[in-house]
């Protein structure tokens, strides 16, 4: 299932810290899957949609069901046994444990801030692979329905995920230009994600 962990743990023999500059994808999830709504529908040629963002934001289990319409592989994203972290984590600990710069009391609380931060660890995880699952939609729809621009409100959360849109976009087979511009109009500021390339 997913839920919000939180920000990027700094683990170490000291204790655990959160880098608050890397927050957890699950924040961005309801935003990017709005979006989605908006834009994955019929077209019309020179028409202009607009969509009502302050619709009110999804419940958990809501946004789960949401993202299983978009995600038909949602499953296999949240099975625990399908993330790399494992191998990962079994890494570091054996990192810790070869350590020579620290005693063994300090490799002691490492392993234990470690293996007490390890579900924390892996729902991240789960949750931003979610999260690109529906970027990845995302940039499918603009691609499939040639759609010129998206202009949201100037926010962190939106500009976040235009931005993740737009690299998804310069990654594919045959890379798409995009460029993401702030501008402000009738005193509101806004973010724009212009189409350059096709």
């Amino acid at each position: 299932m997913i839920k919000y962990a939180g920000p990027k743990p700094m683990i170490s023999q000291s204790g655990i810290d959160f880098d608050h500059s890397k927050e957890d994808k699950f924040i961005y999830l309801n935003i990017a899957l709005q979006l989605l709504k908006a834009i994955d529908h019929e077209y019309y040629e020179d028409k202009k949609y607009i969509y009502n963002i302050n619709t009110p934001h999804f419940s958990e289990d809501m946004l789960e069901n949401e993202i299983k319409i978009y995600c038909e592989n949602y499953e296999s994203l949240i099975d625990k046994q399908n993330h790399i972290l494992e191998d990962d984590f079994q890494n570091e600990l054996k990192h810790v444990t070869e350590n020579k710069t620290l005693d063994n009391l300090e490799k002691e609380v490492c392993e234990n801030n470690l293996n007490m931060m390890h579900d924390y660890i892996l729902q991240r995880s789960i949750n931003k692979k979610v999260y690109y699952c529906i970027i990845k939609q995302l940039a499918e729809v603009v691609k499939k329905d040639n759609i010129n621009y998206i202009v949201t409100p100037m926010s962190p959360l939106f500009v976040h995920v235009l931005h993740s849109i737009q690299g998804v976009l310069s990654e594919q087979k045959f890379p798409i230009d995009t460029k993401l511009e702030i501008y402000e109009e009738n005193s509101e500021f806004l973010a724009k994600l212009s189409i350059i390339n096709r």
